[in-house]
């Protein structure tokens, strides 16, 4: 009997090492967060079981679907003339305009690859983050809108119809919002700390005319954790994303949330955000043929990001190992949010029901 041949990879990963020319030591957006995410991936072993996907430059017209010209012309000037800021927080070197190219040009690749059936999903472990770019200007960290991009791809070379964009770094995605905020054929849904930075992401931002009811935020207050953000995902995203039926689910994992970040106060575990990410997995499986696409955004405690990374690709792979959560849970309480859960289901017209939850 011939020897049967390896089972193909379910999950594919882009990532490039010249995200190390974008960097300032000092700066809690530098290398070390994605170099020490590599390191454990490799140490553990993970990798041998993905299929990598090489990051190449996004072609301009991709990345003009979502910016302006004039936008990127300034943001490639200021590479060219050794860098500098954009505003107090976000910087740039002299090659941070061709580092975001591949860091989006590496998620566009991994949608090529989910939607043409050669894995199923797929990471891009890329830097600069990109969910507070916005068309005319970056912030936030962010150069680059790259889950916007990769909507619009996904839309104008796949010919996708609808996509789900969840996104629950700790931080409201303004950019991303304001992209689709008119566009009823992409559904945003957010939860974020608020008030906090940007000072976007308010209950009643639910879209512009034409797209009511497509943006859906969930503004925290602190010192919420995985009750709160389980029953969020029971509550709001299922029931919203069974009634719009993406054809594709793109997430925005910015690991900020965790307890242990220091940009933020919430009580997330590595074990919580395991759970989120196993509700979109299911998602995905119920309702776009298992189709989804992680873009990796925020996350400031290197530890706590780097098993957040590696258990959300044993998630995404079938892998027979456990999450990697050596961190443990959160101390002290965790805020009860029921009434904003309520406010929020009478905004959106869903319905009071009992829990219920995909995958567990």
């Amino acid at each position: 009997m011939p020897p049967m041949s390896p089972t193909p990879p379910r999950t594919a990963i882009a990532y490039d090492p010249l995200h190390k020319h974008h960097t300032r030591a000092e700066h809690p957006e530098n290398q070390r967060r994605v170099e020490e995410c590599w390191s454990l991936l490799q140490v553990d072993g993970i990798l041998n079981n993905l299929l990598h996907i090489p990051s190449t430059p996004a072609p301009l017209e991709a990345v003009l679907r979502v910016h302006s010209r004039t936008y990127l012309e300034r943001l490639e000037a200021a590479s060219l003339h050794g860098g500098g800021n954009l505003d107090v927080d976000t910087y740039l070197t002299e090659e941070s305009y061709q580092v975001a190219l591949l860091g989006a040009g590496g998620l566009l690749n991994i949608v090529d690859a989910v939607m043409e059936g050669k894995v199923q999903n797929g990471f891009s472990l890329s830097r600069p983050p990109g969910h507070h770019a916005m068309p005319h200007w970056g912030m936030g960290f962010c150069l680059l809108g790259n889950v916007g991009i990769a909507t619009r791809w996904a839309q104008d070379r796949h010919k996708v119809g609808r996509v789900l964009i969840v996104d629950f770094d700790v931080h409201h995605g303004n950019g991303t919002q304001e992209f689709f905020y008119h566009d009823p054929s992409v559904l945003f849904f957010s939860t974020h700390q608020y008030p906090y930075y940007p000072g976007t992401g308010a209950a009643h931002e639910t879209g512009a005319a034409g797209a009511e009811g497509t943006t859906m935020n969930v503004p925290l207050p602190s010192a919420v954790g995985d009750q709160g953000y389980k029953t969020i995902f029971q509550q709001l995203l299922l029931p919203a994303a069974r009634y719009f039926r993406p054809e594709l689910i793109i997430l925005s994992a910015g690991y900020d949330a965790h307890w242990l970040d220091p940009l933020a106060n919430m009580r997330l575990t590595v074990t919580g955000y395991s759970y989120l990410l196993e509700q979109v997995m299911a998602l995905a499986n119920e309702l776009c043929n298992g189709r989804l696409v992680v873009a990796l955004e925020g996350g400031y405690h290197v530890g706590a990001l780097s098993h957040s990374v590696l258990s959300a690709l044993r998630l995404l792979s079938h892998s027979p190992q456990a999450v990697s959560d050596p961190f443990g849970p959160a101390p002290g309480g965790e805020r009860d949010i029921a009434p904003l859960l309520e406010k929020l289901r009478t905004i959106h017209h869903i319905p009071d029901e009992p829990n219920y939850s995909l995958g567990r």
